[in-house]
């Protein structure tokens, strides 16, 4: 599949919904998990499953009278994509940038710095012992 597709936030609900079941999941399974935790009707859901396979994001077979979903992207795949246009929308692809607002806006807080120094740290080993 060439690029990621671009997926709204209700559609990444939906997606959530559908990696959590880890395996194919009815369309009315996830009717009933949205239900759940959001005000949206059955035809609402029906719509962004329908987008979603549209958009290339799940596959759905037939079986009697049920759909079944299955995804085709991963969640980290959606997740990097979602990353990389927030870096190139909002500071021009470049990393630093946002981690220097980050800092000076004191979003970071102490166990963040410290959980982004470990990081740091054992990229910095990898790419020593390569």
């Amino acid at each position: 599949m060439k690029g990621k597709p671009e997926i709204s936030d209700a559609e990444y609900q939906v997606m959530k919904v559908i990696w959590l079941a880890g395996v194919p999941i009815s369309t009315n399974e996830v009717v009933q998990r949205l239900e759940a935790h959001t005000a949206w009707k059955p035809k609402t859901i029906h719509t962004l499953l329908s987008r979603l396979v549209k958009k290339n994001a799940l596959q759905y077979k037939k079986e009697g009278r049920v759909f079944v979903y299955t995804p085709l992207v991963k969640e980290s795949e959606i997740l990097s994509a979602e990353n990389d246009n927030f870096l190139n929308r909002f500071y021009g692809g470049a990393l630093n940038p946002m981690v220097v607002n980050l800092l000076e806006q004191d979003k970071l807080s102490d166990d963040d710095i410290a959980m982004l120094k470990r990081i740091l740290d054992q990229k910095l080993s990898e790419q020593v012992s390569q």
